[in-house]
Order: C-alpha cells, then sequence, then structure tokens
C-alpha cells in the first residue's frame, strides 16, 4: 500500500506517517494494546516481515542535496540549508537519513556520516513531534549498525544514540543500555568498540540521570562491566572504560565510591599503557582523584608525582597537559607543601620548559609575521563580549576592594587565537599557584633557571623565561624585591625586542610588577615604562598593541593620580591609537581610557584634555547602531570618562543620556514583545539596557544636580521601576544602583515616586539587614553597604532602629573599619552615634569594637569628631577611671595611642 506524495514536488519521496507501511498480518500487529517491552518485540518482527524502503528519485534527490552541502559555497550551503528545513516538515524524511547512514554501504562514508549528523540535529530541534513508528524505526536501525565497520559510521552512530537517550528517552528506552552493555562481550571488535564509543557518550551527557532512582540506578552494574574491561586487549577498548567510569568521579557516585580501590588499582596497572589515549585518561582520573578521594592517593602519593613528572613531560602534548593539570589542582590541596616539597627541584624545570611556545604555536600564532596592524580583524576571532556591571566596589577604589573575576593574571589572553588552554598556558598556570604555596621557597629552584633564560640569545627561550618572571610575580614578591631594580630595566629594555611575540609577553610580566614599580620614586621606573608602553600601544603589531593597551590600564590602576603629570601625553597616545587599531583592539583602547578616567577622576575635567579626548569617542559613539555589541565597552568607558569629567561632560551630556533611555525603553519593549508572542519575536540582549543604566548613572554621578533637567524631561523613572522588577538579578542591580545615584543628584523627581517618609518600612527591612549583615561568608562590598544603609536608617529614624543596636553592632564596626574616609562611611557613622546616643546599652557589650571603628578615621569633620569624643568620655565617665583603665588595657597599642591622642581618653 502508497500513500499519496505529500513532499513537495522537488522531491517526488513517498511519505509515510508511521513505520513500517503496515499491511495484512502487520496490520493486525501493529492495532494491538501492547505494553511497551511488547512493542519492541512487534517492532522487531514487523521489521522483518515489511521492512520500510525508500522511494529511489527520492533517495537520489536528497543524496545530491547531501553532496552540494559538502560545497565551499556559502551560497549553495545555504540554499541546502533552506531546503533541508523545508524537508523536516515531513516526518519521513528522518527515515531517509537513517537510511543512507546505517544502509547504503554504497555510498561514501562522509556523505553517509554527514546524513547522520543532520538526522542528529533534527533530534535535537524536533524529536518529540518524530511519529512513534519514525523514532522507533531509528532506534532500531542505530542498535542494528553500532558495529559497522567503519569507525566514522560508529562513531556518527553513537553521537546519534546518544543524541536520543539525552532528549529524556533514557525512561522510554529502556532495553538500550543493557543492549549496549550485552553488546560489549559481543566478539566482533567492531561491535564492542560502537557499544562502548556510545557508552562512553551516554556517561558524558546523562551522569546526574544515570545516577538516580528514575533509571533504577543501572551503574550498579555497568560500572562493575567497565572496570573489567581496563584489561582489554584494544587500546581503544581500554581507554573507552577508563573515560566511562572518569565520568563519576567528581560526582562521587556511590556505585563508583563502593569500588573505589579496584578502580585505583586498574589506574596503577595501566600508568605506563602504549596508547596515548590511554594516559591521558589515567592522567585525568588521577586528578580528579585528588579532589574527592585524597585519603586513597596519599599512601601512593610519592609514586604518583613521580609519576605525573614523567607525564607531564609526555611526547604526546594531550597528555602532558593534562597531567600538567595536576599541578593547579595539587596546589589547591591542604596538603600540597608537605607532599610537593621534596619534588620541587624536578617539577620546577619540568613546568618552566613546557612554557615555551612550541612549533605549531608559532605558526599558528602567525609569530613570523611581525607587522599586521592594516590587515583587518577576522570577526570570528573576536570572543563575545559581556558587560560587566558597575558594582559599589569601584566606588570604594582604594580600599582594597577587588573585582572578584580579576582577570589579570590571565597570560594568558595573549595566546586566545589558539586553543584557549594549551601546555604552555597550564604550565604557567601551575607555576603561578605553586608561587602562592611555597612563596619565596621557589626562587631557589627558580632563580638559577631564570638567569640563563632571561639573557638567552634565542628568542624563544627568552620568551619563555619572561613568562616565568611574570607567573611568579605574585606568589614571589618578596623574594623578587632585591632583583628589580636591575631586572625592570632589562624587562623595559625588551619592550623594544624585533619579535613581537617577547614584546607582547615583556607588556604582561611588567605589569605583574606595576604595584612595585609605582612604589618607586616615579623617575626611576614609573616614567620609562609609561614611556615605553605608550610606545607599544602603537605597535605595529596587533598582538603586541592588545597586550600593551591592557598592562596600561593595570598601570593606571596601580598608579592613579602619579599619573596626572603625564596626562597629555597619555591622551595624545590614547587618541592616536584611535585612528591606528582594527576592531579588535579598539574594543581594548576603551576599556584603557575608562580605567585611566577611574584613575585620575576630575583632573581629566580640564579643557584641553575634554578637546582631546570626546571628539573621537563621541564620532564611535554617532557611528554604532543601537543593536551593536561594541556599544558595551563604548558606554562602559563613557560612564567612567562622565563621573570623571563632571561638569565637563555637560556638552555632551543630551544626546547621551536620551540615547541610554531609548536603549532601555527598546530593550523593555522588546521583552514585552517576546513575552507575549515568543514564536514572533526573539528575546532581546538585556546588556543593552544593563549597561545604558550603568551609563546612565555615571551621568548622575558625574553631573550631579545638573542632570535634574534631563530627567525632568524623561519618562527615565517608569522605566527604572519596570527594570526593578526584571527577572535578571543583573537589570536589578543596575536598576537599583541608578536609583541611588539619582536620589542623590535630584531627589525631588525621585520622591514623588517613592511615597511616604521612610518610617513606615524600617521594620520591614531592618530585619533583613540585620540578618545579612551577620550572615557568615557575606561579600565584603555586600557587608559595607548593609552596614552604611543601616547607620543611614539609624541617622533619621534612630527610635525605629536603636533599640536592635546589640545586634548588629559588632559586624557593623567590623565591616567599615577598613574602608577609608568618605561621604558614605561619614553618614554612616553620624547614624551610628545618634543610635548611641537613643541606646548607649546596646553597644556596652561590643565597646571595644566601637573604639577600634573610630579609629579607623583619619580625618574626620569636626562635628562628628565631637559625637565620637561625647560618647567616648561618656562611657569613660559612666563606668568610672578604674574600671576604664582596666577595660582600656585590652586595646593593642596602636588603638591605645591613638585614642589617647585624638580624644583624649
Amino acid at each position: 500500500m502508497r500513500h499519496e506524495s505529500v513532499w513537495p514536488a522537488a522531491f517526488q519521496l513517498v511519505a509515510k506517517t508511521d513505520v513500517p507501511a503496515l499491511t495484512g498480518p502487520c496490520l493486525r500487529a501493529a492495532r494491538q494494546t501492547v505494553t511497551f517491552q511488547e512493542k519492541v518485540s512487534h517492532t522487531w518482527q514487523i521489521k522483518m516481515e515489511c521492512e520500510w524502503k525508500p522511494d529511489e528519485q527520492g533517495l537520489q534527490q536528497i543524496l545530491q542535496l547531501l553532496k552540494e552541502s559538502q560545497s565551499p559555497d556559502t551560497s549553495t550551503q545555504r540554499s541546502v540549508q533552506q531546503r533541508l528545513e523545508q524537508l523536516n516538515q515531513y516526518p519521513d524524511f528522518n527515515n531517509y537519513l537513517i537510511f543512507v547512514l546505517t544502509k547504503l554501504k554504497s555510498e561514501d562514508e562522509p556523505t553517509r556520516s554527514l546524513s547522520g549528523l543532520i538526522l542528529k540535529n533534527n533530534v535535537k530541534a524536533h524529536y518529540q513531534n518524530f511519529p512513534n513508528g519514525v523514532s522507533d524505526f531509528i532506534k532500531s536501525e542505530c542498535l542494528q549498525n553500532i558495529g559497522d565497520s567503519s569507525p566514522l559510521i560508529r562513531a556518527t552512530v553513537g553521537i546519534l544514540i546518544t543524541t536520543i537517550a539525552s532528549k529524556g528517552e533514557l525512561q522510554n528506552w529502556p532495553e538500550l543500555l543493557p543492549k549496549l552493555c550485552l553488546l560489549l562481550d559481543s566478539e566482533d571488535y567492531n561491535t564492542c568498540e560502537g557499544a562502548f564509543g556510545a557508552l562512553q557518550k551516554i556517561c558524558e551527557d546523562s551522569a546526574e540521570i544515570l545516577d538516580s532512582d528514575m533509571l533504577d540506578r543501572p551503574l550498579n552494574i555497568m560500572i562493575p562491566k567497565f572496570l573489567q574491561f581496563f584489561k582489554h586487549s584494544s587500546p581503544k577498548i581500554r581507554s573507552h572504560a577508563i573515560a566511562c567510569v572518569n565520568q563519576f568521579i567528581i560526582s562521587r557516585t556511590q556505585a563508583l565510591m563502593l569500588h573505589i580501590d579496584p578502580f585505583i588499582e586498574n589506574l596503577f596497572a595501566l600508568a605506563a599503557d602504549e596508547e596515548p589515549e590511554v594516559r591521558k585518561n589515567v592522567c585525568r582520573a588521577l586528578v580528579m582523584l585528588l579532589e574527592v578521594r585524597m585519603d586513597r592517593l596519599l599512601p601512593h602519593m610519592h609514586n604518583i608525582i613521580e609519576y605525573m613528572l614523567q607525564r607531564t613531560q609526555d611526547q604526546d602534548e594531550n597528555v602532558a597537559l593534562e597531567a600538567c593539570e595536576f599541578w593547579l589542582t595539587l596546589a589547591e590541596q591542604p596538603v600540597c607543601k608537605d607532599v610537593l616539597c621534596g619534588h620541587l627541584s624536578q617539577l620546577t624545570p619540568v613546568l618552566v620548559n613546557g612554557m615555551k611556545y612550541s612549533e605549531i604555536d608559532i605558526i599558528l600564532l602567525k609569530g613570523d609575521i611581525e607587522e599586521d596592524e592594516a590587515i583587518p580583524d577576522n570577526e570570528q576571532d573576536i570572543r563575545p563580549r559581556f558587560h560587566r556591571s558597575r558594582t559599589v566596589a569601584q566606588q570604594h577604589e582604594g580600599d582594597g576592594i577587588e573585582d572578584e573575576e580579576d582577570d589579570d593574571d590571565d597570560e594568558l589572553d595573549d595566546d586566545d587565537t589558539i586553543s584557549d588552554w594549551n601546555l604552555r598556558k597550564c604550565s604557567a598556570a601551575a607555576l603561578d599557584v605553586l608561587a602562592n604555596v611555597f612563596r619565596d621557597d621557589l626562587l631557589l629552584h627558580i632563580l638559577p633557571l631564570l638567569k640563563e633564560l632571561l639573557f638567552h640569545p634565542e628568542w624563544v627561550i627568552k620568551e619563555s623565561g619572561i613568562l616565568v618572571l611574570g607567573a611568579i610575580a605574585e606568589g614571589c614578591m618578596q623574594g623578587m624585591i632585591p632583583y628589580l631594580p636591575e631586572l625592570i630595566p632589562h624587562l623595559i629594555q625588551c619592550l623594544s625586542d624585533k619579535k613581537a611575540l617577547v614584546r607582547s609577553i615583556t607588556c604582561w610580566t611588567l605589569s605583574r610588577y606595576a604595584h612595585w614599580v609605582v612604589s618607586q620614586p616615579p623617575d626611576i621606573h614609573l616614567k620609562p615604562l609609561m614611556t615605553e608602553l605608550l610606545k607599544r600601544i602603537l605597535d605595529s603589531n596587533k598582538r603586541v598593541q592588545e597586550a600593551a593597551c591592557s598592562a596600561f590600564a593595570t598601570l593606571e590602576e596601580e598608579a592613579c593620580t602619579e599619573l596626572v603629570p603625564y596626562l597629555a601625553y597619555i591622551l595624545d597616545t590614547l587618541v592616536f591609537a584611535f585612528s591606528k587599531y582594527q576592531h579588535k583592539n579598539l574594543l581594548i583602547l576603551y576599556d584603557a581610557i575608562g580605567t585611566l578616567a577611574d584613575s585620575v577622576g576630575h583632573h581629566l575635567n580640564k579643557p584641553e584634555y575634554i578637546q582631546m579626548l570626546m571628539p573621537p569617542l563621541i564620532q564611535k559613539w554617532n557611528q554604532l547602531k543601537d543593536e551593536d555589541k561594541d556599544l558595551f565597552p563604548l558606554l562602559e568607558c563613557l560612564s567612567s570618562v562622565a563621573t570623571a569629567l563632571q561638569s565637563g561632560f555637560l556638552p555632551y551630556c543630551e544626546p547621551v543620556y536620551q540615547r541610554c533611555v531609548n536603549l532601555v525603553q527598546k530593550t523593555l519593549a522588546q521583552a514585552m514583545l517576546h513575552q507575549s508572542q515568543p514564536d514572533q519575536y526573539e528575546a532581546p540582549d538585556k546588556d543593552f539596557m544593563i549597561v545604558a543604566l550603568d551609563l546612565l548613572s555615571g551621568l548622575a554621578e558625574g553631573l550631579g544636580g545638573n542632570i535634574e533637567q534631563l530627567v525632568a524631561r524623561s519618562n527615565i523613572l517608569t522605566l527604572m521601576y519596570q527594570c526593578m522588577q526584571d527577572k535578571m538579578p543583573e537589570v536589578r542591580q543596575s536598576s537599583f544602583a541608578l536609583l541611588g545615584d539619582l536620589t542623590k543628584a535630584c531627589f525631588q523627581h525621585v520622591k514623588p515616586c517613592v511615597g511616604p517618609e521612610m518610617q513606615p518600612y524600617i521594620a520591614m527591612v531592618l530585619h533583613q539587614l540585620v540578618e545579612i549583615i551577620n550572615r557568615p561568608n557575606t561579600p565584603k562590598t555586600l557587608l559595607e553597604n548593609t552596614a552604611i544603609t543601616i547607620g543611614r536608617l539609624g541617622y533619621v529614624c534612630p527610635q525605629e532602629v536603636a533599640p536592635m543596636l546589640q545586634q548588629f553592632i559588632r559586624p557593623w564596626c567590623t565591616s567599615l573599619r577598613n574602608i577609608r574616609d568618605n561621604e558614605e562611611k561619614d553618614s554612616a557613622f553620624r547614624g551610628i552615634c545618634t543610635m548611641i546616643s537613643v541606646n548607649p546599652g546596646g553597644v556596652v557589650q561590643d565597646f571595644i569594637f566601637f573604639c577600634d571603628a573610630v579609629a579607623s578615621w583619619v580625618n574626620p569633620k569636626d562635628d562628628l569628631r565631637d559625637m565620637f569624643y561625647k560618647i567616648l568620655h561618656g562611657f569613660k565617665d559612666q563606668v568610672g577611671e578604674e574600671n576604664w583603665r582596666r577595660f582600656s588595657d585590652q586595646f593593642p597599642m596602636p588603638l591605645k595611642e591613638r585614642l589617647a591622642t585624638f580624644y583624649g581618653v
């Protein structure tokens, strides 16, 4: 029986909504009500009696399509893609794809494999819409052909199986795992390898569900089964077996923990396997076991370290890389110092050796091309960049508050055109973390090597020495100080090296020592370093430009106002770079300008500087469309510039303000459309909204009261209220930050939207704030913000807040003692003093903490100093001279002296 064709005319294929086409006995069999297991056996019976057959003409046209899709021509590929999407409307199309993959042995393997990969994509996108017959046919074909004689076809079938399994089908395909495990025992190598390949992919993709009650815990059978194959004669099978078990180490899967000893014994037995893939998987297992079962490895640690030293030098770089991860992981373990100290003399040269560029690295990095500034960037090389929200941390500059995702350790974006993670980077990262563990003890082993490397005539070796010097900077800084007066000038010379890769790594290494450079008199190192780095910012090599720009941003953060005398020279260079840079480095240049503005602040607000800096920024601003993601770094940069320039930004503020409001409005509108009609409208990229809100915050902070008219003429408060209810935390964070800045800048516009005074809400928020300030492991900036908020609430409503003083006074004092004198700290301390005057008993038990917090002030305003004086003397008078003496004897000497000097107590 043939159905009428419902395929488009171009593809005269036979459409079948079920497989196989059911007639006679088949039809009767299919009509019966059956359980799933019975259905499986019926499918097999039916398959034998009436196999699904493709229409020959349709098959030829699909083969033609598969051939065309391998064409390098993009327009051909686009046309093929459209036709494939049309064909997806016909369920039978997927039967043809599996048929080509598994049955059409006359076809070449790449075409058959491609057919399977297209089917895999269809499964990913539309599997829930496949009719039962189609999905059953695909499943049975997969299981029948997992042992295909071609490794490529076996692998493709395996990928298809795991994709079906990951669509929730492990529950609906109960015979899959037993069948694959059964096939492992096949005498036929292809069948065993194919089944293992599929199982490895399933273990990678579905590890969590395999260890759940939902499937009746199949791992209790599978893991002992896998362990049997560690000694198989085929290296490929051994490798699959370890890879399967490795998926369950980190999650401490119970089925594996029960067999942990035989697992480790088997790993040791395979340590010297001749197959690189096996050695790689052994190394990977040992690295993970370090994290979860150190107790089992500790008795063997000496031998394991010796083994990993060998493997880190393995001829196969993938094995060496996997082994090198061991040192990174070991450095995080408390036992690291004890177990590794005796091996440092062997390990250090191994890691240093791994930090050299390999020949293939240099080819991939185009290390022989010295001048490439005129070559446009390949857009695919520019990584997607995500906006980082302004946080209060930035506003506390100088408090030692750091961005938790500080990535200046990353030489490490220096090689980003080759594989993100390689032996060189892993070795450098390992040396970095070990330097932090062993500190100056590591220098005993590093310094003799460094002398040889840094002055080596071969550039590759010299370059690796400069990387070593940068890698140890953080951990070994104290021990390196005696050598820096000689090393820093040498490195500054290396900035002019004829090899671009030497110049770029030198930029990074110098940035790692920027803190020390800035601590010396400026003429000695800062001035020559700045002069040379600015030359490198205008280098003729793009990699060097990028490294110099990043290094200069680090120097700006360290030097802050030390750079003020050189501002004209710095701006001259950075502005010239605008005309010179290709796309990718332009994005880094914005960051360097924004960091400069953050670092020198209002010193940037001079007509001549504004005249240099603003025209190129505004030109870029006008060039970029609202949907261009290059707006992110530009808006972040402008936010810093607006804050620094203050009133100097006034001539530019109106178009900038208006565009930010429009970006927020457009994003919110798009989000509403997507919510109501998700099929028709794409979800917006909310980073546009976040970055716009942050720039508005920068404007409010910089312009202060001057922003009032702009706010009056716009609907920003309505938009901000919508943003505060957004699902995305970063949107809410930025909108609340803007509310704070607008409240300071133009409260008259905020007040009508806020409603009644604060008093009725105190009870509602105070309990939450007290809970946060007492919570263990609260991030530092959150503690500081919470303490400032409690202080300010207590300032305006002391009667309501003061009764709870005893519950928060200790963490309040400890969280604010470390921030430097500023307006926020001032308002918070006025609040605490007002609350103490209302409820002096609330501070008695923790008065020493209050004394310490008061002593953290360098220069309080006179009226605040009076408040401190009255509270300290009031307490002293209350307890009497003798008790006060006993009490103050507990003080550390610096605190005692400071209170005596400033407050006479």
